[in-house]
């Protein structure tokens, strides 16, 4: 059986998100406030993709959003390709 969860999105999250409808244009203190808000999401570990879902942006938007704010963007993750050890 699955299950699915629903989060509760706080007020604050659907008011954002009510500004946000996709391809409007975000500028001046609303896109301020929007990079903080996702740079600080994006910080506490969550993903970009789960924050485009989120707000109903695109990923690239998230993307570049996260990068005008200065963060570090993490790595992909997942199994990476690396030298294999040698053996004894």
């Amino acid at each position: 059986m699955i299950m699915r969860v629903k989060r509760r999105i706080s007020h604050e999250e659907a008011r954002v998100a009510e500004t946000l409808k996709k391809g409007s244009r975000v500028t001046g203190a609303a896109r301020e406030k929007l990079a903080a808000d996702l740079k600080k999401k994006y910080d506490s570990g969550a993903s970009i993709r789960a924050l485009a879902e989120e707000t109903g942006r695109s990923y690239g938007f998230v993307h570049r959003m996260l990068s005008e704010s200065g963060v570090i963007l993490r790595g992909r993750g997942g199994a990476t390709r690396g030298k294999k050890a040698a053996s004894a």
